[in-house]
């Protein structure tokens, strides 16, 4: 088959209208994909190094699901120990209330002093405190008082309404323990503790004396027990994802937040112990040890709460600290990852305004092109005509 044979004016208009329609199909791709680089035959530089600033952004974006998790951890030990510390209040609320329910000891003894033939040792206790002297023979009932206010140190001795017998009125747990005291000064045998009631340590002292206040304290004590049980349910409770930051001094049980993709740059959060163990917080004992029914044991455990408060505000501090520095590389590493994507679009991706502004304009191209072709194929129609 022979060639077909173009004038020069048409060749070139033809050529013309090609590459109009070259880059019109570049300028509908560019407009459907979005990209100006498709693949690297498009632009291997901007290409790879497009795919790798996403491959970073990709990798920080994994990592903050961890961050998150990191900050919803400590979030959660930080709330423990806020209601850890308003229970160590409450308990220092008990305590102070215990202390301010006074512990009175009254009585008669059961009958008349009558002085002894002998000397003797006379002993007894306020508030487990060992007291005694020596009470020569032939005393009368006024040097007995006497002796036993100055080992005492205070007047809760006296005689009674009849004058012949001692009576007892004091502050504290005053127990008379032996056996000679008790027969030297007119009080009867030893009492044993009430039934169910052993707290209210009324071993070894006399049935003529009777205690006021134990029971209350008692009470105040099984507070303070109940309180030291929530403080160990609540550190075992505030956990997240299975992690919890502050029932354990077991290092091993750290929390460990990555802040890159190769783990070289992190922060390590140390677990505490808020239990009241790891506080050093010790429960009372309901028997006739209770440490409650004395002031100086009270006092003791109120020191021990102070201790525990600061030691909590200790434990706050630090995972406020870890917490703003978390929160500081979360926010850092979005801001990151969104300049990464941003970068990649800029290498890679169009200008639609200015694709769909070039589509037009092709379009518009394309049709004059046409219409070039057109006029020059005129003088070969007017040969047509001739020939007709």
């Amino acid at each position: 088959m022979s060639d077909i044979v173009l004038t020069s004016a048409t060749r070139q208009n033809l050529l013309s209208a090609q590459n109009t329609a070259d880059l019109l199909g570049t300028t509908q791709n560019r407009l459907a994909t979005g990209k100006k680089v498709n693949s690297a035959l498009d632009n291997p530089l901007n290409f790879f190094t497009a795919a790798a600033l996403d491959s970073r952004a990709g990798d920080l974006s994994a990592l903050l699901d961890g961050i998150s998790n990191g900050i919803q951890t400590i979030q959660a030990a930080n709330s423990g120990i806020t209601n850890i510390q308003k229970l160590v209040d409450s308990a220092k609320s008990v305590g102070n209330q215990a202390k301010a329910t006074a512990i009175t000891t009254t009585g008669t003894a059961s009958t008349d002093y009558a002085s002894s033939a002998s000397a003797q040792t006379i002993s007894f206790t306020i508030d487990g405190v060992a007291k005694s002297f020596s009470l020569a023979s032939g005393s009368t009932l006024d040097t007995a008082i006497a002796g036993l206010n100055a080992a005492a140190g205070s007047s809760i001795f006296s005689r009674d309404s009849t004058s012949k017998r001692i009576a007892v009125n004091g502050v504290g747990r005053i127990e008379i323990t032996t056996g000679t005291t008790l027969t030297a000064l007119g009080f009867s045998s030893v009492a044993a503790d009430k039934p169910g009631t052993t707290y209210y340590n009324e071993a070894n002292n006399t049935a003529d004396l009777t205690v006021n206040g134990l029971e209350a304290r008692a009470n105040f004590a099984q507070q303070y027990n109940d309180l030291l049980n929530q403080i160990d349910q609540l550190a075992n409770d505030a956990s997240f994802n299975g992690t919890n930051l502050i029932n354990s001094s077991d290092t091993t049980k750290q929390l460990k937040v990555a802040f890159n993709s190769d783990n070289t740059s992190n922060v390590t959060l140390k677990n505490v112990d808020a239990t009241s163990a790891g506080l050093s917080l010790t429960g009372v004992t309901l028997d006739a040890t209770n440490s409650f029914t004395k002031n100086t044991d009270i006092d003791a455990t109120l020191t021990s709460l102070t201790t525990a408060t600061s030691r909590l505000r200790s434990y706050a501090t630090s995972f406020g600290s870890k917490l703003t520095i978390v929160q500081n590389r979360q926010d850092f590493t979005k801001n990151l990852v969104n300049t990464l994507q941003t970068g990649s679009s800029n290498l890679v991706n169009a200008d639609l305004n200015e694709e769909a502004a070039n589509s037009q304009a092709l379009s518009t191209r394309q049709s004059l092109a046409i219409s070039a072709l057109s006029l020059a194929n005129t003088a070969q129609q007017n040969v047509l005509q001739l020939l007709r």
